[in-house]
């Protein structure tokens, strides 16, 4: 009996100490993420006016603003939205739908997790090796190609495991009322998947909207407003990383500018994913 207390006790206290640990950890992160989120708010709204959304990257000691950088992020990452959402959506279904547990979507869903963490730069240099050097010159193609493949595979895994939760009844009743498979996915898997799907995306976006490295290697940067993707391009994630290591006042102000946008819109994004996903399902 007391041996018995004795390892309840030991338990107890194992526990205790491993759910303090998993407080205090969880404590440092949210300190750290709150400094981060302080800072970026006091420097980042100290610098905000109109001027950001009027003007155009300045030189040194100019004025300026930020239109061309947020209207050339806005163009890189639709058309990288564009590409990976049919890539992914398609390449999900067909994971899911068609593949099964055969050998060739195995090995499919490898590549598709190795590209998932894969790190950004490395695509950034293999698009520059395919579409910036041939043609001896950056350009927004590149830019908008290398953040689809950066976001592909977040789509295509979301795509697989939304319609695997699908019930099989829904594909039975379909093909059972003569509608042929393609059918089936479209009009009845698609649009039951349709909120998850739509989360997956926007989980995407979140992720390409503040990548800088694939971007250093194919979109460049461009200080004037443009609005031709085949040349270089403006962006928000090449700013920062220009403007914050300069010794000019105005353009560190502007990269704290640049920061708190790209924060505040992927903050947004994600809150509209979390609302989506916790949508009630449709009887």
């Amino acid at each position: 009996m007391a041996a018995s207390q004795a390892r309840i006790a030991a338990r107890q206290l194992s526990n205790g100490l491993f759910v303090g640990f998993c407080f205090f950890v969880t404590g440092i992160a949210l300190i750290a993420l709150t400094a981060i989120l302080w800072s970026l708010v006091v420097k980042g709204v100290g610098g905000l006016n109109l001027d950001v959304f009027t003007m155009s990257t300045p030189a040194p000691g100019s004025r300026g603003g930020l239109l061309n950088a947020i209207v050339g992020s806005l163009m890189l990452c639709l058309m990288g939205m564009i590409i990976c959402v049919t890539i992914g959506v398609l390449a999900g279904t067909w994971l899911a739908e068609f593949a099964g547990e055969s050998r060739y979507g195995s090995m499919v869903r490898f590549l598709n997790d190795v590209l998932l963490s894969t790190p950004s730069i490395l695509i950034g240099m293999f698009v520059w090796y395919l579409l910036v050097r041939p043609f001896h010159g950056f350009s927004g193609f590149a830019g908008g190609i290398a953040l689809a493949i950066v976001a592909s595979p977040v789509i295509t895994r979301t795509t697989e495991e939304v319609l695997r939760l699908q019930p099989i009844s829904l594909r039975e009743s379909g093909i059972a009322l003569g509608a042929p498979l393609w059918h089936v996915i479209r009009q009845i898997l698609w649009r039951g998947a349709g909120s998850g799907m739509l989360t997956g995306a926007l989980l995407a976006f979140a992720r390409i909207s503040g990548e800088t490295a694939p971007l250093l290697f194919t979109a460049l940067n461009n200080q004037f407003y443009s609005l031709d993707m085949t040349k270089a391009m403006a962006n928000l994630p090449s700013v920062i990383n220009q403007f914050a290591l300069s010794a000019q006042d105005n353009w560190i102000r502007l990269a704290w500018v640049a920061a708190l946008l790209i924060t505040v819109s992927v903050l947004a994004v994600t809150i509209i994913a979390r609302a989506v996903s916790g949508e009630p399902r449709r009887s």
